[in-house]
């Protein structure tokens, strides 16, 4: 899929040195964005992938770096990338984190940062994009829910209930924008193949005591019927779509990249 063209736009993607978040800033770069790389981490690597992209593609692209967990910071990621690049047109609300246990053994500080860097760092950003989004008539906010957003699993108390609430926080912001140029969105994905998806494989396999080809397709994606992992750059493609023209009237949805998991 070639990425829509968004030459002199400036996008901000939350968690983007790696994942799926790397791959919608990368896709954004090809499509002429220029990029706000983020993380927590600020390291020589960090910048150096913003250096790549903006080589690679000729856009402008800075690292900054902003701790998704405290609301300032999420802010501040905003206020200071308008101060740099004039704009924020597009803001990708991708960072998250996770963690699996029963609700009563669930820790309370994995449950409070859970919450704080899933769901309330993207009405944090949000909040700080908006009016510069409206006073220009134009903008784009994806957020990078789950199949989660849509559906429960068990253990997985925190995440089920922040991704929930990003849908509903995305039909929010919608109807408020409704009219002025300025869409939200949510993409779903469903199982897709990261690092942290790798380790998840190997750890249930030796659980199981099952191969990595039984686990995969009996355990880990037992839920998502094509028994096929969604890539990177199909979840990139998907969130590009959004923030293009052919977009401008898609709001307030979701878009399910989950092999049919939520199609049941």
């Amino acid at each position: 899929m070639t990425a829509p063209r968004q030459a002199g736009r400036t996008a901000v993607v939350t968690g983007s040195t790696s994942g799926i978040g790397l791959a919608i800033a990368e896709r954004l770069a090809a499509g002429g964005c220029n990029v706000v790389v983020n993380s927590f981490t600020d390291t020589e690597a960090d910048h150096a992938i913003a250096s790549g992209l903006a080589e690679k593609h000729g856009v402008d692209a800075i690292y900054m770096r902003a701790d998704m967990s405290k609301p300032d910071e999420c802010r501040a990621l905003v206020e200071k990338s308008i101060e740099r690049f004039g704009a924020v047109d597009i803001l990708i609300n991708n960072a998250g984190i996770q963690h699996v246990s029963p609700v009563e053994t669930f820790p309370v500080e994995k449950w409070d940062a859970i919450i704080a860097i899933n769901l309330s760092s993207a009405f944090h950003t949000s909040a700080a994009a908006i009016p510069a989004m409206r006073s220009a008539g134009w903008g784009r906010i994806v957020n990078i829910a789950s199949a989660h957003g849509l559906r429960a699993s068990p253990n997985k108390s925190a995440y089920v209930a922040a991704k929930h609430g990003v849908v509903g926080l995305t039909k929010t912001i919608a109807l408020e924008l409704a009219g002025e140029g300025v869409t939200c969105n949510a993409v779903c994905p469903g199982f897709v193949l990261t690092p942290l998806v790798e380790t998840q494989i190997d750890d249930r396999a030796r659980e199981a005591g099952l191969d990595r080809e039984t686990t995969i397709r009996d355990i880990i994606l037992e839920k998502q019927p094509s028994k096929q992992f969604a890539t990177v750059e199909q979840i990139a493609g998907a969130t590009a779509f959004l923030c293009s023209e052919d977009a401008a009237q898609i709001t307030g949805t979701t878009l399910s990249v989950d092999g049919g998991w939520t199609a049941a």
